[in-house]
């Protein structure tokens, strides 16, 4: 995952939609990445164009069904994730990649920002061996460029299932906004991201 990232093109923002038709759906593919909070995952990919829905939810355990209390006491193994839907013929997987990237801290081991523990860990989940490959290519160029103070810890994790979060994580930051901003504020997310990226996360500011 080495390249430079660069000033990414400009972005148009789309609202969430529900109640896909099945004919719809088989239109649009999913991706699945973990960047510490969920609330806090879905807000730059709802804003791309050609994003249809985001889900907050679970991936990268073993325990079936696991519930917020479950995960959030680290005893499953899953990490608090975002499902996309996306259209490809609109937005492509190395996009949302790009997305993905200036809104984590790939050089934290240990959690996100204020949120510690394994169930906080970024990751990427692939859905395919054409996710898996631009997943790869994305790091060996991230960590060849140079551009963060060292290589990336983010992994990539295969054949994990997703199970969608409770009603009350979905949407949280529309649902929620002043409770969300303060706890997006307390936790000085913006500010790490900010030294990390600079003005490559402008577009995807909320």
């Amino acid at each position: 995952m080495r390249q430079v990232l660069g000033v990414v093109v400009l972005l148009l923002s789309t609202g969430l939609s529900s109640g896909l038709s099945a004919e719809q759906k088989a239109q649009y593919e999913k991706a699945i990445f973990a960047g510490g909070c969920f609330w806090c995952m879905e807000p730059p990919f709802d804003k791309l164009d050609g994003v249809i829905e985001t889900l907050s939810g679970y991936a990268g355990g073993k325990e079936l069904n696991p519930t917020y209390k479950q995960v959030s006491r680290g005893q499953t193994g899953h990490a608090e994730v975002v499902q996309i839907t996306y259209d490809p013929s609109k937005v492509s997987y190395e996009k949302l990649l790009q997305v993905f990237w200036v809104n984590v801290d790939p050089l934290d081991d240990g959690g996100q920002f204020c949120d510690r523990g394994a169930h906080y860990r970024t990751g990427i989940f692939p859905l395919n061996d054409q996710q898996r490959i631009a997943a790869e290519k994305s790091i060996k160029a991230l960590d060849a460029s140079g551009r963060l103070s060292q290589n990336v810890v983010t992994e990539i994790e295969l054949g994990a299932t997703f199970y969608a979060a409770e009603d009350y994580h979905q949407n949280y930051y529309q649902r929620n906004p002043i409770r969300y901003k303060f706890y997006r504020n307390g936790c000085r997310r913006d500010k790490r991201l900010d030294e990390l990226w600079g003005e490559e996360r402008l577009l995807f500011k909320e």
